[in-house]
């Protein structure tokens, strides 16, 4: 028999099969762009604006889509309908947004992909924004919130487990003659696969029918002119204490860690290999892949555990001060010939990213019952906007800061091997971004007030005014 409001785990699971779309999109991503400068001489300034522009676009229209999705009115609910639409248009966009020829040119190939970027990340603002809100709403119990959140991040961790072996495979000229042609190829394969696991929450999850709820029409009129409301929604959200401090910490550790980490296959070929990237093999591959598996397999189930034993808050700082000892010891273990080395800080580094969005997306949920209570309006789409808004255009800013710092530090692709000054700079921001980004998020959680106590005092609350 079921406990109350105990989820079945076919659903925790089919939610997390979205997480996993969610994360490979991303994963491919982060590893497929090295082709733009390695492969198709994209400049690091090209980089940048490529790596900026369109996750600006997607952080505005996610509030938008936030809103619309609270809003809608439908038999299948406000979130299955756009979830599909947007895996299919994610999917799509992805396959052809990679199909770049080197004898079309530099200035044609980053337009074309400029363009379909924007396509790309417009699905997947339709997709993600709903999905996250669909999480948010699938329980209110404080654990089984973290619960639902650990199994979806365990599903979408493979992701990452999966992604960096793209690399082995774009680099080794048995299989493809070059890694464009072995990009082409891989993202028919990850657009079209990835699409239908991002389907799988909206054809599996269950919702109930909103027609007769009194939400705000949604005609274009309506729409264009509620674009003010859609702000206020955001300031107003963002005016919640405990909700802005998730925001932010949120912000410096995930988008620092993006910021330096295209620098890992630059760092191993560069540093360890001395530039050959045929020789470097699959130690760029096991450095992701690894990682990954430490984060599924010892990360998220022991944050997990942590977070019913401890509370959300201590687990999510202990959890990020592990992290800072293992970006310190990526700077005395990457060693040039004993390239086994990094491999003993990956367990410790794991627990920043491994960490973070499975305690934080729970603690979201807990602080969207508390906007309930002190506004009496459930908007699970415009937190989650919100917050995956900060991820997003920090996002932005992290692939502008990317290229800027390769232009600073000197790294030149061109060069088959890179000056001392270009490899220092690059190992100096690899771990010093993510600590200083890690120490300002401690700072901020430091006196996060939504404990166990507190969360069920508002759920008991917002349950009492219901019987009203």
């Amino acid at each position: 028999m079921l406990k109350f409001n105990q989820i079945p785990l076919s659903q925790k699971i089919a939610f997390g099969v979205g997480m996993l779309a969610n994360q490979m999109f991303p994963a491919a991503i982060s590893i497929f762009i090295v082709v733009l400068v390695q492969d198709l001489d994209f400049p690091g300034w090209m980089w940048a604006l490529v790596s900026i522009g369109p996750r600006l676009f997607d952080a505005v229209t996610d509030p938008i889509m936030g809103y619309i999705s609270d809003n809608t009115k439908s038999k299948w609910g406000r979130r299955r309908q756009y979830v599909l639409f947007g895996a299919l248009v994610m999917g799509v966009s992805f396959v052809i947004m990679w199909q770049l020829y080197r004898e079309s040119g530099l200035d044609y190939n980053f337009t074309y992909f400029f363009f379909w970027s924007l396509i790309f990340y417009l699905g997947l603002t339709i997709f993600s924004v709903p999905y996250v809100a669909m999480g948010y709403e699938m329980s209110d119990d404080f654990h089984e919130r973290t619960s639902i959140m650990a199994i979806a991040q365990w599903i979408g961790q493979w992701a990452w487990v999966i992604a960096p072996w793209f690399w082995v495979i774009m680099y080794d000229t048995k299989l493809f003659e070059t890694a464009d042609i072995a990009v082409r190829e891989l993202a028919i394969w990850v657009g079209i696969i990835f699409a239908i696991c991002a389907m799988v929450p909206a054809i599996f999850l269950k919702s109930k029918s909103t027609l007769h709820e009194n939400y705000a029409p949604l005609t274009v009129k309506y729409i264009g002119g509620s674009l003010k409301e859609i702000g206020n929604s955001f300031v107003e959200a963002f005016k919640s204490k405990p909700f802005r401090k998730l925001c932010i910490s949120t912000f410096f550790i995930f988008n620092a860690f993006n910021t330096v980490a295209g620098f890992t296959f630059f760092i191993i070929v560069y540093y360890l290999f001395n530039g050959d990237a045929g020789t470097a093999g699959v130690w760029p591959t096991l450095f992701g892949s690894i990682g990954a598996l430490v984060t599924t397999f010892i990360v998220i189930p022991l944050v997990a555990k942590m977070s019913k034993l401890i509370g959300k808050k201590k687990a999510f700082l202990v959890s990020q001060s592990i992290s800072l000892l293992g970006y310190i010891m990526f700077w005395f273990l990457f060693i040039p010939g004993k390239p086994y080395m990094f491999l003993f800080a990956l367990p410790f580094f794991a627990f920043g990213i491994g960490g973070l969005f499975t305690i934080m997306m729970s603690m979201t949920a807990d602080v969207i019952d508390l906007d309930e209570l002190n506004t009496g309006k459930r908007r699970e789409g415009v937190f989650g906007a919100i917050y995956w808004w900060m991820t997003k255009f920090g996002f932005a800013i992290a692939g502008g800061l990317t290229g800027t710092i390769l232009t600073v530090v000197g790294f030149d692709t061109a060069l088959e091997v890179q000056s001392q000054s270009a490899i220092t700079g690059l190992r100096l921001f690899f771990s010093g971004l993510p600590v200083v980004g890690t120490l300002i998020a401690l700072y901020v959680m430091h006196d996060y007030d939504i404990t166990e106590e507190r969360a069920n005092e508002i759920r008991a609350a917002l349950d009492e005014r219901k019987k009203v």
